[in-house]
């Protein structure tokens, strides 16, 4: 089924439930109380996006569970289209728990064997209309560990024919790979069907074998790429275009969680880019909305609006 209007921002990836721990500073073995959150790298983006207004949805798969309807709920409860969202039989929606360990030390780990149903989107599946008409199509490469998925994610890309606002994020997580050099060579094919890459320094260095911000932003141009952004963490964040490159620092907070940070600086992102504003501009405004998430608990629930975000970088600009 085609929607129309196009959406604002469809997303394609990782969903699942987050498990996290109500008590900080300790391992899991010794929390004794949880909350249960909306999760996944794609449907997080989605949900940020959201909350600043945009018609977004997620494409992504499920277990036949109480899980998999828990997702459906949140999404539509949150904001976000699931039309895309479906069920594979046999397969458990995955659960994911961390251990917090504020400012810097979130351990994370992942339940998605023996293989987590985002990892069995068909190219068969796939409304290629809905992908082309996307204002933005966001996906990230945890849906290029494995097959159909990666089919997939081709399929998608050559249906959109690298058209503008077409984005990697290059969220690389080592235990969803056989290797690094596989992914680095799936990243590399990947590199050639979008026109925006976002990435932290680590992943970079998947992506390009660049770990220094300005060269790998070049390496990423290099590419073909249009618009590559490199976080920096603490140092704040780059961004590189054939003409101008922009360097904004860091909105510092108190670091409660800092899982949902990426997500939420990608769904501040995605609303940056429709305004059309300047580089400069966007980067300020999904640094602030990053930060944001990581001074709170959760991830999806955790994501700002525009007018918190606005009103911060307010203060700042005074």
């Amino acid at each position: 089924m085609t929607l129309t209007p196009a959406l604002d921002v469809l997303t394609i990836g990782r969903v699942g439930v987050d498990i996290y721990p109500l008590q900080t500073g300790v391992g899991l073995e010794h929390v004794s109380t949880f909350g249960k959150y909306l999760g996944g790298s794609a449907t997080n983006v989605a949900v940020a996006a959201a909350r600043h207004g945009l018609d977004s949805a997620v494409i992504t798969r499920t277990g036949d569970d109480p899980f998999g309807r828990y997702i459906h709920q949140e999404l539509r409860r949150l904001g976000v289209r699931d039309e895309f969202v479906s069920s594979v039989d046999g397969l458990n929606t995955p659960v994911v728990f961390c251990e917090i360990f504020p400012p810097d030390d979130f351990p994370i780990y992942f339940y998605r064997e023996p293989k987590a149903p985002d990892l069995v989107i068909n190219a068969a599946g796939l409304d290629l209309d809905a992908i082309r008409s996307a204002r933005i199509y966001w996906s990230t490469v945890t849906g290029l560990s494995q097959e159909p998925s990666r089919a997939a994610h081709h399929a998608a890309w050559a249906a959109r024919g690298r058209s503008p606002l077409t984005i990697l994020d290059l969220d690389y997580r080592p235990m969803f790979w056989n290797s690094a050099e596989e992914a680095s060579a799936e990243v590399s094919r990947a590199l050639e069907q979008v026109t925006i890459a976002v990435g932290n320094k680590e992943e970079c260095e998947i992506a390009v074998g660049e770990t220094e911000p300005l060269r790998a932003a070049d390496a990423l141009l290099e590419r073909g790429i249009e618009l590559a952004i490199v976080k920096q963490g603490p140092k704040g964040v780059l961004a590189r275009t054939r003409t101008e490159t922009v360097e904004v620092p860091p909105y510092f907070v108190d670091v409660v969680n800092g899982l949902g940070a990426g997500d939420s600086f990608g769904g501040a992102l995605c609303y940056g880019l429709l305004q059309e504003w300047p580089l400069k501009r966007i980067l300020k405004f999904a640094n602030v909305a990053g930060a944001l998430v990581a001074s709170r608990l959760e991830c999806s629930t955790a994501m700002p609006t525009t007018a918190e975000v606005e009103e911060i970088l307010k203060g700042l600009d005074q």
